[in-house]
């Protein structure tokens, strides 16, 4: 016991007698054996650290890679499977929105009831006590989806009498909307004169404005 204790001190002061600037890096051979295993040492713990960033760091980015990619395949398989839970509601919701489509495209003229739709908004003129001066049909406006006909209208009357004519059109059976009024007072005249014009809707089925 006493001789280990002893070589146990004389390695420890052999190591810390040893000087860098005293080695001789030409010619490792000739090194005590104390700085021979330093070196071994240093050399073992310089290859795990570089072990590790080589290998275990580099696996390691790769493990929270595919954690990241298993969590968005949970996120996505969570809303294809509730998709698929509400599928029956969905074709239904499909159905509604159909039936209601169609309803909205019986109340868009076709090009051969424009003109009874103009009688109908003449007659809602009359019907609300003015007088029609002018009701002329612009020409046809296309879009992505539907054609757009602008209809220019000119009335005049009292103020009462013409909330009843907007209010007459706001109830026609098919789809008409008012736009860009201006209303004055005719000269020397207790009687108002309003321009409006009026736009109904076509649907356009192939998108192409036929």
């Amino acid at each position: 016991m006493a001789e280990s204790n002893k070589s146990q001190e004389s390695l420890l002061e052999q190591i810390q007698g040893l000087d860098i600037n005293d080695v001789d890096w030409q010619n490792m051979g000739s090194w005590p054996l104390v700085g021979k295993v330093a070196f071994c040492a240093i050399i073992v713990v310089a290859a795990g650290v570089l072990a590790y960033i080589g290998l275990v760091q580099g696996q390691l980015s790769e493990l929270d890679s595919l954690e990241r990619k298993e969590q968005q395949l949970k996120r996505d398989f969570e809303a294809k499977a509730f998709r698929v839970a509400n599928l029956e509601e969905y074709k239904a919701q499909m159905v509604e929105m159909e039936a209601s489509f169609g309803s909205l495209l019986k109340q868009l003229p076709k090009d051969t009831e424009v003109p009874g739709l103009i009688d109908d908004i003449s007659a809602a003129a009359l019907n609300a006590g003015l007088d029609l001066k002018q009701i002329d049909p612009a020409d046809m406006k296309k879009t992505e989806f539907y054609k757009e006909l602008p209809i220019n209208i000119e009335v005049s009357g009292g103020y009462h009498e013409m909330g009843a004519f907007v209010s007459g059109v706001a109830s026609l059976p098919r789809i008409v909307t008012l736009h860009d009024f201006d209303i004055v007072r005719a000269n020397g005249q207790d009687r108002l004169s309003m321009e409006i014009q009026a736009k109904t809707y076509q649907y356009d089925v192939d998108g192409r404005g036929q």
